[in-house]
Formats: C-alpha cells, structure tokens, sequence
C-alpha cells in the first residue's frame, strides 16, 4: 500500500505547480459535489416521506369532518353512500386510498370494492379512542404511510373512523423524480467550479510559467546569481517612478548607493536626462545617454503589459569603447553599400556608351562631384585598344554642376605622358593627385582650362584605369570640389572596386558590339544587295535587325528569284535564334532556295525538298555536337506569273501573305498551313488564286507583327489596315514599319512588298500544233511573222531554228497537245508544251548518228534554257537576249 501511495505521489509531484493545484481542486470541488449530492438526495428522501404523511393525516381528518360523514355512518348502508365520495375525495386529493370504517374496524369504503365489509389491516385502537394513528403499514395495497381519525358525534362518542393513505411506492416514485433535477444541479456547479479551478490553475501556470516546484527552486536559487553576473545593468522601477532592484552592473555603471532601492533615480544620483527616461516609463530601444562619463545605450519596456505589476525594466550596456569602431563600421557600410548599388544600377544594357554614362551617374554625388568617362576609340568599335595611343574619346560626363569648363562630351583628349590619364592608362595602375593647385603634371592637355577648374573650386582628383579581362579600356576620372576634404588611399581603393564592377559589363558591351557587328554585317552580305531585274513584279524591301540588348541580328531573310517564262519567285523565311550561326543557317537555307529554285519545282515540292534538307543539316550538326537546331525555321514561298496572273503559294510554318486589291481592300491569303521544317512526315500544299492587274503582296516576318504588348491576332490587323489603299511599294513599306514597330523592335523584321504587273497580249503569242510532222513549217512561218510585227527580224532565223527543233521533238517523241509560246520580256522566250513528263537530255552525237543534234543547237543558240514539269505533262522554254532597245518594260495595268 505505501509503494502505491508513493507511486501516486511521485506522478503528482512530477507534475508542474499548476497542473498539481488544479488536479487537487478538481478532487476537492468533486468530493464536495458527491457529498452535497448524497446529502441532497436524502434530504429529499425525508421531505417526501413527511410530506407524504401530513398529507394523509390532513386529508383523513378533512374527509372525517366533512358534512355528511357523520350521517352517513348511520344509514342503512353506509357504503352506498360513502364509496362514491371517498373515490372522488382519494382522486382529488392525489392519495392511494381513503378508507371509511366503523369504529370495530369493519370498512365501508375501499377502493377495491372487494374490500368492503372486511376488517381493516392496521392499528385502529388510539383512533378508536378518540385519537389519531400515523403509521406505515403492508395492507392491501401494499406498504403504505397512513393515518386513522376518529368521527366523533356531537357527544364526543366516536361512530366511525377514516384511515387515508399513500402507498411507499409512490413517495419513492415522487422522490426519485427529484433525482435528475439534483443531478443537474450538481453537475452545473461541478462544471462551474471546474472552470473557476481551470482560470486559477491558467493564472498560476502563467504567473509560473509551466515550470514544476523543483524547477522554480532552481530559478530563484540562481535568480540573485544570474542577474549580478551579467556584463548589462538592470534596473527595475515601480509605477511610482522608485528603484526596485538595481543589479551590481547598473550600480557601477551609475555609482549607485548602497540604499538605492526604494528611491527614485533623481535622489539616487543618476544623471537628468537618465532619470527622466526612468521616471516617464516609456519604450525606448538603445538610447545613448551620457552617465558618469560614459556613453549607455540605454533600452526600456514596461513591465504591465500582460497583466503584470506597473513599472518598468531598463537594461544599461556600456558602448563607449565601440563609439571609434562604430564609426569606421559605418563607412565601410557605406562604401559596401555604395558598391553594391553600384552592381545593381551599372550594366543594365549591352551598351558601351550608355553603361559609361550610367556609371558617372552613379558615382556622382555618392563618391565624387566630377566624373568622366574616356575610352580609346577601337573599344567604341568593339575592337581592343591599343596601349601606345593615350588619344581617348569622352563617352560619359556627369557633375554637381554645369558652370566648370571642363572637356565637353565626345571630345577626343590627347593626354601626354604626364598626366594621370596616360600614366594610368599605360601603367594600368591608379594615379591619385590630391592637391590639384601643384598642377604636377595633370593640366598638360589644355593649361589655361585647368587653371579655371581650379579657380571653380575642383582641388583633387583620380585617375582609375577601366581594366576588364586583363586589358585596360579606358580611363575613369573622379573630382572633387564641393567637399573640402582631398581623396585619400581608401578613397582610391573605392574607385578601383567601383570602376571594375563597371568594367566588365563595359568590356561586355564592347565584344556584344564586336559580335553584333560581325553578325549584321553577314546578314546584310546574305541577303540581296540588289534584287533582280525582272517585269513581273515592282519590289520594295526592309530588313531591321533587333536592337542591341533585345536579341540582334537573327535569321529573317528574303529573296526575290526570277523564274523562267517571265515568272518570279517571292521568298520570305525565319530561322530560330539570333546571332552568327542564325545569320549562317540563314545563308545556307538561302542558298539552298536559289538551287532548288533552278530546278524550277512548284512551291509546295521546294518546301518539300527544303524540309528533308534542314532535316539531314541537324542530324549532322547534332552528331558533331552542334546545340543550335535549325529545325522549326519557317518559309513561305510564291510564284507569279504576269501573263496569267496566277500566283501559286505555299508556307511551311510561316504567316500567311496579304494582298491588296486595286480597289485598296487588304486581306489575307488563305494559304494551307505547312510545319516549319525539319519536323517531316507532313506534306505541304498549295494555294492559288488569280490576282486582279494592280494588286500588292505583302511577305513579312513575325517580328512585324508580334509583340509582348499586344496579341498577334491584333499585330495581324493593324499589319491589315496599313495595307489598305497601298500604292508605291517602297511608299507603302514605310508606312507599314511606321504603323507596327516599336522604338526599339525586340526581333528583326523583313518585308517585301510586290505590286503585280502583267505581259499584254501584244507581248505574247501562243500556237496550238497538231501531231503532224508538216505542222512545223506552218508554226516556223507563223514565228517569222510575230517577230516582223515586234520589230525583231535579226533574231527571227534563230528563232525559226529553235522553234522547229522543239516542235518537231513533241511530235515525233512526245504525246499531243503540243503548244508553242513566245513571250517578249527582257529577253526572248520560247516555249513548247507537250503531254509528255519524259525529259529530253543533252548529248554529243557522233559522226554515225543520224539524229541527237537538235537539242544541241538549241543549246548552242540559246542563252538559256530548261525543263518544267506542269501538271499536264512538260515545258521546254529557251530564252535569248535581246537588245537593251527591244526590251519590253512590264504593264502595271495590263
């Protein structure tokens, strides 16, 4: 039994102090509250059974003094008239039973019927005598609280009794009624009690701090120990401005007395302005104050916050010896500070000039009230300078004021030797000249400027090489005037940190123009200089790289291709990327159009061939470890043939092109969507339309049209609108660029505007040939005519030879129809069409052969010619100069 007493004891006192208060509050309040329930319950217990028996004996001796009792009782049958009121008399009163007998104890009523005439079961003798019976008795009805009155006559005799009783059934029934509403109670003032326990026990652990009684021991045993060992004074002052507890710091901090506690800070000796702080009680965090000769950082809080007692706990640490280094650490700050901003304002563009710029921004007034900025002239070509020529440019200037007569901007500065410019510039060291008004050297370059610098006040200065990578840039050169002190070592030091952080981005600068400059000029030399002479077709042209910082040069081109027959080729594509190798793959995916474009293939089988041969160009690249694809680059590409005014066009990933009507309405060609190439297992197709005499394409690029700010759906209509009403090509190229690009484009655009032109029938002359061998004289003879009628009867016999060495092929090796053509651009074209897709070849014949020797001649006399395959069979064209005099000019109107 003591072991498990002891247990519970240990696993109580284990407990922090609030958790044990409250568990023994909680037994005590439910201890208390069993015993008042129990108390309760029997309280209540014998306040129904004594009102149980008041009421019997108060009913029995109303019903015997009823009127009419006494007379019943003297009636022939007595039952017959008492029954019925003793039942009403028993219901009314709420009681078991009222019994009415004679005084031998014979009843007269009984609420069993059966009852009556039987003896009644009780004492009946005290009441017989004229007196009152209460007891409890097993009857009939079971055990049962009754009471036995005497009816008495006028005389006092008595002549019967009255016996009413409750059953001890029903005083139990009535008692345990009163049971939930005792439980209830109880229950509420347990639970109310709890919760007055819990919000003591909740004070407790809060005024404790959940710590258990051995814990709070230890605290206030090491209490005195800690709070004298600390290096920082403690002072504790009461809500009436008094000294509580002063530790052994703030007493040698403050020369404290020995009595200090009870007294207020101002009788206790502390310094005014202290004692203030103190006695007001207000926050205050590392205040300084000066005490008994030392600077206090002084730290105040008010001690009632969280329902403690009023007052206030100060906190003293002595930081006199940390003043000196305080103001040391604050300059570095400064300077870190300084450079760090620096890191964060200078090289926000891949500009030379502009970051040049942005640096004497920086620097002036933070470091100093003059700066300027000088580079030698290659590094504003991206190229390296050279360390022998001390001539360098001012790119940048910035000062506090405009009045001092120094170099202006953009000019270009002979520094001769002595000056700091040269010598830092040389050497690659920095050069500090801390009293100008020596003039040692550095006023060379313009003697009588540097005598008005110095009369406006400027009195030192430093000359800081821009080195980056190795390789001195330039000279950074910072004045002072408005502060009075000269620069120091640790001013120098600043300026190199400073200019090498703006060095490199300047150098970065300096080899993306390198670059850019590089890039731009292969692009420009990839794409045409001029384009071709041709009648089909008025051309106006733009290319616009990106802005330096916003990608450069990348890979849009365009080319316009003359075709055979008069026709021409419209080109417009985009590579992925920017840069050298966009501008490179650009150049080849050029070329490659120009050589498949001899071949004279429609628009959809060049894509075709285009979209294998970007395919074969990554799997290479990709197995040397090449990482730029030039897959996803896009095409579109467009045929015009001015003596029909059919245009067939295709597009592999590309916009699609816009035409403009002769009645000024723009729109945009429906043309099937293509891949872009390289991506393969697509086939591209189609699109052609017949275009009205006077109409305008426009071939773009998606840097016209695309743009961060807006949709491109929206870049598409405003492309729309400024084509409407277009006239003049070049007229109309301007107002396209002006409407959609920005200031400062992020992509390069290209854009090719083409204004149809057509070949009148008076240019043209088409024969259709029967199958017969003998058709050919009539062909050659109606040949001759038409070049009589244009004037062109020197080229007319080798004309009549190619024709007939063409016409008779078709009809001896090729199948009907055969047509002849000829066409009078700036050059003489001849073409015959045949139902046949066999290709005639080329070939030295020998001295046997009987035939092979047409086609030769025809290649002798021709200046060009070729094969085309059309979807009706082929066509063999021949073109032979003419004379600058018998060119034909193409018809805008038709």
């Amino acid at each position: 039994m003591a072991g498990f007493f002891g247990r519970i004891r240990t696993a109580v006192t284990a407990r922090p102090l609030a958790q044990q208060v409250f568990a023994l509050q909680v037994v005590i309040v439910l201890l208390l509250a069993l015993a008042a329930a129990a108390a309760l319950l029997l309280q209540a217990r014998a306040d129904t059974d004594r009102e149980a028996r008041n009421r019997v004996l108060a009913v029995a001796r109303t019903f015997a003094q009823a009127p009419g009792v006494r007379t019943a009782l003297s009636a022939e049958d007595p039952s017959a008239v008492l029954q019925p009121r003793t039942e009403a008399a028993r219901k009314a009163s709420h009681v078991d039973f009222i019994v009415v007998m004679n005084p031998e104890g014979i009843r007269y009523t009984h609420p069993d019927p059966a009852q009556i005439g039987r003896r009644y079961i009780g004492s009946i003798g005290p009441a017989a005598r004229g007196g009152t019976v209460r007891e409890t008795v097993t009857g009939t009805l079971g055990p049962s609280t009754r009471a036995v009155v005497p009816v008495t006559a006028p005389d006092g005799a008595v002549v019967g009794l009255v016996s009413a009783g409750i059953t001890v059934q029903r005083v139990n029934d009535t008692a345990h009624g009163q049971v939930p509403l005792l439980l209830s109670a109880t229950g509420v003032a347990l639970g109310l009690s709890v919760l007055g326990t819990g919000l003591v026990s909740r004070r407790l652990r809060l005024q404790t701090h959940g710590l258990e009684p051995a814990e709070m021991t230890r605290m206030y045993e090491h209490h005195d120990a800690v709070l004298h060992a600390v290096r920082e004074g403690v002072l504790i002052v009461d809500g009436d401005g008094r000294l509580v507890l002063a530790n052994d710091e703030a007493r040698r901090l403050l020369d404290l007395p020995a009595d200090v506690e009870g007294r207020t800070a101002a009788t206790a000796g502390v310094d005014p302005e202290l004692a203030r702080l103190l006695t007001e009680g207000r926050s205050a965090t590392d205040e300084v104050h000066v005490a008994r000769g030392r600077l206090l950082a002084v730290s105040q809080r008010p001690t009632g916050r969280e329902g403690g007692p009023s007052g206030t706990v100060a906190t003293l640490r002595d930081t006199t010896e940390l003043q000196a280094l305080e103001g040391r650490a604050v300059v570095a700050r400064q300077r870190l500070r300084l450079l760090y901003d620096a890191g964060l304002r200078i090289g926000n563009r891949l500009d030379v000039v502009y970051t040049c710029q942005e640096l004497a921004d920086f620097a002036v007034p933070r470091f100093a009230d003059f700066v300027a900025v000088e580079l030698s002239e290659p590094v504003l070509r991206g190229e390296e300078p050279a360390r022998a020529d001390t001539s360098l440019r001012r790119v940048a200037f910035r000062g506090v004021r405009d009045d001092v007569p120094f170099f202006p901007l953009g000019r270009l500065i002979h520094f001769t030797p002595a000056t700091p410019q040269a010598a830092g510039f040389r050497s690659g060291r920095s050069v500090l000249e801390p009293d100008m008004t020596r003039f040692a050297g550095w006023h060379e370059p313009d003697p009588e400027r540097a005598h008005k610098l110095v009369e406006a006040g400027v009195h030192s200065m430093i000359a800081v090489p821009l080195r980056a990578r190795g390789v001195v840039l330039g000279v950074v050169t910072f004045w002072r005037s408005r502060r009075p002190e000269p620069f120091e070592t640790d001013d120098v030091a600043l300026g190199e940190e400073l200019v090498a952080r703006a060095a490199v981005s300047i150098d970065n600068a300096r080899r993306y123009t390198r670059e850019h400059a590089m890039a731009d000029t292969l692009q420009r030399s990839l794409l045409p200089s001029a384009l071709p002479e041709q009648n089909a077709l008025d051309v106006a042209h733009r290319y616009l790289p990106a802005q330096k910082g916003h990608g450069g040069v990348g890979g849009d081109w365009f080319d316009v291709i003359p075709l055979p027959g008069a026709r021409v080729a419209l080109v417009v594509g985009d590579v992925v990327g920017h840069g050298l190798h966009a501008a490179a793959t650009m150049g080849r995916l050029r070329t490659a159009v120009h050589n498949f474009s001899t071949l004279d293939l429609p628009p959809d089988e060049l894509l075709g061939h285009m979209d294998e041969l970007v395919t074969r160009i990554d799997l290479a690249e990709n197995a040397e470890g090449e990482a730029a694809p030039v897959t996803g680059a896009t095409c579109l590409y467009v045929i015009y043939d001015p003596s029909t005014r059919w245009c067939t066009l295709a597009r592999a990933g590309h916009l699609p092109p816009a035409v403009v009507g002769p009645d000024g309405r723009a729109g945009f060609i429906d043309v099937p969507a293509g891949p872009p190439l390289g991506l393969g297992g697509m086939p591209f197709e189609t699109a052609t339309l017949r275009l009205e005499p006077g109409s305008s394409l426009a071939l773009y690029t998606d840097g016209l049209v695309e743009d961060r700010r807006r949709d491109i759906d929206d870049g598409l209509e405003l492309l729309r609108q400024a084509l409407v009403d277009a006239g003049d090509p070049e007229e109309t190229c301007g107002r396209v660029l002006r409407a959609l690009l920005p200031e400062r484009p992020r992509d390069d655009v290209a854009l090719l505007i083409a204004r149809t032109r057509t070949l009148g029938g008076g240019r043209t002359a088409a024969w259709d040939v029967p199958p017969d061998p003998s058709a050919v004289g009539t062909v050659r003879s109606a040949v001759t005519r038409t070049m009589a009628e244009w004037g062109l009867e020197e080229e007319s016999f080798v004309t009549e030879l190619i024709v007939s060495e063409l016409v008779t092929n078709a009809i001896r090796h090729a199948s009907p129809p055969v047509r002849v053509r000829l066409i009078r651009d700036r050059a003489l074209i001849c073409e015959v069409s045949d139902g046949s897709s066999t290709s005639p070849h080329l070939r030295r014949a020998t001295t046997t052969d009987e035939g092979g020797r047409g086609l030769f001649l025809v290649a002798r006399f021709a200046d060009r010619w070729g094969t085309r395959y059309t979807a009706d069979g082929k066509v063999i064209w021949t073109e032979q100069p003419l004379p600058a005099a018998d060119r034909a000019a193409g018809d805008g109107t038709g």
